[in-house]
């Protein structure tokens, strides 16, 4: 732990707190999905993959809020830029709910992503004033555990507010949830980043501390690594309703499909917490993205031979493990980039952040808009991009430093 950090909350309430703050992500997200044909029909969307930018701009508004927040928070402190970051997202939030037409709900969505990416990538900068090595990675281990159970439930709230009301009472939710959770961080959490360790905001220093940051090779190859295997997540996010409402006709039970994939996630993170301490970051990680490759490019087999439609039971074993190996990698490969970068934690944390998160947008869009009624573009995406992964991630430990 960083002596030189404020105290603040003890180490529960702190996970807790900071687990509800990136929560608003997942939740942003998640209980989209059960809305977006209802969302596409009712603002007049044609085409059905059309509707899948109501989660890749909310990506693509992430990635670019990420480099203005976190040199922000190096600059003014970690409180200020967080709650202005949830300014933002209640503005979005404010103009989604209003919506006339896609454009404007288009819009809103990518403010509220803006306004996100604030409290996101800047609790990250808070995890690493207070942590360090192995121990963060432990934070964020149970930071993801808790967190995850936003995604195992998200999906269901947004369903049960379709059926008792309209979905703009979705993003009423996101308001009153960002509104209660800022008052709860401005109330509990101290600042973390003392007056001696902030730097002035300059754009020309900006810009010749993103080259440093990217001259560094583990912060930049675990930042690829990120961005090529989660580029398979975020198309399985985008294109999840459409398989399993769809092609899989599950309907109202899609949140119960979804969530039970998401525990997979939350429990990974649990174990992750656990073996990281005895096996080290890149060693679990390394095992995580190859489980997800090979299994892939076999299980491209399986679905090939039923001509792109397995049987559920297939399927959901399949993305079981997957997402088991993703619950792996979440909390390891942001840990071991921000490693070398704890004297720039708050700019590290958001050129990591906007870097991995631009590339996951494009991959993302891809493998979502290649949708076709079958799980090949989504199964094919997993095992190219896990490759990428394990290419990348083998490039980045060429001369590393020792195990973590």
């Amino acid at each position: 732990m960083n002596p030189g950090a404020s105290r603040g909350p003890d180490f529960v309430e702190f996970v807790i707190l900071i687990a509800l703050i990136i929560s608003m992500v997942a939740l942003s997200i998640d209980a989209m999905l059960p809305a977006l044909p209802v969302i596409a029909a009712d603002l007049g969307v044609t085409r059905i993959n059309d509707s899948q930018y109501v989660i890749s701009v909310f990506f693509a508004g992430m990635a670019l809020g990420q480099l203005f927040f976190g040199p922000l928070s190096d600059s003014i402190g970690r409180r200020p830029a967080i709650i202005s970051g949830l300014v933002v997202f209640c503005a979005g939030c404010v103009l989604s709910l209003l919506a006339t037409d896609f454009t404007q709900m288009l819009l809103g969505r990518f403010l509220q992503g803006l306004g996100a990416s604030g409290p996101r990538i800047v609790s990250i900068a808070l995890v690493r004033d207070r942590y360090r090595g192995r121990e963060m990675a432990r934070v964020m281990s149970f930071v993801m555990t808790v967190f995850i159970l936003v995604p195992v439930f998200a999906p269901a709230l947004g369903q049960g507010i379709l059926l008792a009301a309209d979905w703009r009472f979705i993003f009423a939710t996101f308001l009153v949830m960002a509104l209660l959770t800022g008052l709860w961080f401005w109330k509990r959490q101290p600042e973390t980043l003392t007056h001696e360790n902030r730097n002035a905001f300059s754009f020309a220093k900006l810009v010749i501390d993103i080259g440093v940051i990217l001259r560094i090779r583990a912060a930049l190859g675990y930042t690829l690594t990120m961005g090529f295997t989660f580029g398979a997540f975020l198309g399985y996010l985008s294109s999840s309703q459409q398989i399993f409402q769809v092609q899989y006709r599950l309907f109202e039970l899609f949140p119960l499909y979804f969530g039970i994939l998401a525990c997979a996630i939350g429990f990974a993170s649990l174990v992750n917490a656990r073996l990281v301490m005895r096996f080290g970051m890149r060693r679990l990680s390394r095992l995580a993205l190859l489980t997800i490759s090979a299994l892939s490019f076999l299980f491209l087999v399986v679905v090939l031979l039923f001509e792109g439609h397995p049987h559920l039971n297939l399927l959901m074993l399949y993305l079981l493990v997957v997402f088991f190996c993703f619950g792996i990698l979440f909390g390891n490969l942001n840990a071991m980039a921000m490693e070398p970068l704890g004297h720039m934690a708050g700019l590290g944390s958001a050129v990591i952040g906007s870097i991995s998160t631009l590339i996951s947008v494009v991959f993302g869009v891809v493998v979502a808009g290649a949708y076709d009624n079958t799980v090949l573009p989504l199964v094919l995406g997993f095992a190219v991009l896990g490759l990428a992964g394990v290419l990348t991630m083998r490039w980045t430990e060429t001369g590393a430093a020792p195990e973590n």
